[in-house]
């Protein structure tokens, strides 16, 4: 696309500055409880707290004139731009700043993947039960975690990072990304800049086939003892091998590293299955629940939690102005959160294609989500996915993913698309066009 063209494009979107006011429909009189990210309300007598739990959750929208994307980017590499952010350095590598400067209409699934790993840092450092309020002081750990989202090149999950890796799927800058896609976007993100974010420490776990084995994410998120590493290749630890086999032990497991667990499904064909609905709906009940990816064609929301059969969600679409860092060092987070009524549509106008997302901070979470998958997922007949407690024989060997290692020199990490090539993306998984 040239530069004319791109300047046509955006001229489309640019000054979209969309505000629902007029469009938003008030909560129903009902007695019905609302569920949002694993938390009750009962709409009759606690909308104000219901309104204050949604309002706290971080709003990543489209946003216009930040940091130009690069047309071509090359490997991530070390460079003295990212100490003030992630602790240590890194970049994107040679920046020709010639690309977009801004994601309008194309950016929406990117930006709703940022708020489902924006919400996994808030449980990891904050807690769920921690509320935003307006003008008032936020904890230290909140602005840490709002800066890593900044759309600068050197903050560690800013659309610029996101795109990095997006490359690595083989989508181009300014191409739609579907849930599957941004799930193995943020899979590999996380990964890649482990070296540098040891701060939020995550571990990431992208299921395969609608399945989640809980032998590998237990051998994922427990923490070797110290020694325990000379002797891993040999045989599975004490320990994980016990832990594997129970399920609610522990204290089996010396350490846990917190995991995000992201679960990319199809429902249906054209439409959701309706059978999958009440299935769907029990996954925002959880006390684990990050919500879910998805939409319509062409159109991605971040889904937080319903009402009966009504979806509520965060909408993307809104172009606001690039903040940065005030000299104070402090960000003005007035513009990422979203301060009016939740917007809602009907779950049977859901695209098929979703992805969920859960957050275990220790193993007895995950143990506890496990239970819970089985008592309320499994029962169906029609299973949304499978949860096994083996790997299965006919895959390949699951290798927990290493930390990548950097030399004193600066050396680059192995590209990208080396890694994601042993990923068959299916295309089932996509936001459809139309």
């Amino acid at each position: 696309m040239t530069a004319g063209e791109w300047s046509q494009f955006m001229s489309k979107y640019e000054n979209q500055i969309i505000l629902f006011t007029d469009y938003l429909e008030e909560f129903p009189d009902t007695d019905e409880l609302v569920w949002i990210l694993g938390k009750q309300h009962l709409l009759k007598t606690e909308k104000s707290k219901l309104l204050s739990d949604i309002s706290a959750r971080l709003w990543f929208t489209y946003r216009r004139k930040f940091s130009p994307l690069p047309e071509v980017i090359n490997d991530i590499t070390e460079t003295s731009e990212l100490a003030d952010h992630c602790g240590k350095e890194f970049d994107l590598g040679e920046q020709r700043g010639t690309g977009p400067s801004s994601d309008a209409g194309w950016g929406c699934m990117l930006r709703c993947g940022q708020m489902m790993l924006a919400q996994a840092l808030i449980c990891r450092h904050l807690g769920r039960d921690w509320t935003w309020e307006r003008q008032k002081e936020q904890p230290r750990e909140y602005q840490r975690i709002l800066q890593c989202f900044l759309d600068r090149k050197d903050c560690c999950y800013s659309i610029h990072q996101m795109a990095q890796m997006g490359v690595g799927e083989g989508k181009s800058i300014g191409e739609w990304f579907g849930p599957n896609t941004v799930a193995q976007v943020i899979k590999w993100m996380l990964i890649k800049l482990a070296l540098f974010d040891e701060w939020n420490s995550l571990a990431v776990y992208v299921s395969m086939d609608n399945t989640v084995v809980i032998e590998d994410i237990k051998k994922m998120c427990c923490v070797l003892p110290v020694g325990a590493a000379d002797t891993a290749g040999e045989s599975p630890p004490d320990f994980l091998a016990a832990s594997s086999e129970s399920k609610g032990t522990s204290a089996l497991c010396p350490a846990w590293k917190p995991l995000l667990l992201i679960v990319p499904l199809r429902l249906g064909i054209n439409q959701i299955n309706p059978v999958y609905i009440e299935a769907f709906k029990e996954c925002f009940k959880m006390p684990q629940s990050l919500g879910a990816l998805g939409g319509k064609p062409n159109n991605a929301y971040y889904f937080i939690g319903f009402l009966g059969d009504e979806l509520i969600f965060l909408d993307p679409h809104t172009t606001q102005t690039f903040v940065d860092t005030e000299e104070s060092g402090l960000v003005d987070d007035q513009t990422f959160h979203c301060l009016q009524s939740p917007q809602r549509m009907s779950i049977l106008n859901l695209d098929p294609s979703v992805a969920l997302g859960f957050f275990c901070k220790e193993e007895k979470d995950f143990d506890n989500w496990c239970s819970l998958v089985q008592k309320e997922i499994l029962k169906e007949n029609l299973r949304m996915f499978e949860l096994v407690q083996k790997h299965p024989s006919h895959w390949p060997p699951f290798v927990p993913p290493a930390k990548p290692e950097v030399t004193t020199t600066g050396a680059e990490f192995i590209d990208s698309t080396e890694q994601l090539e042993d990923f068959d993306l299916e295309e089932d998984f996509e936001i459809l066009s139309v």
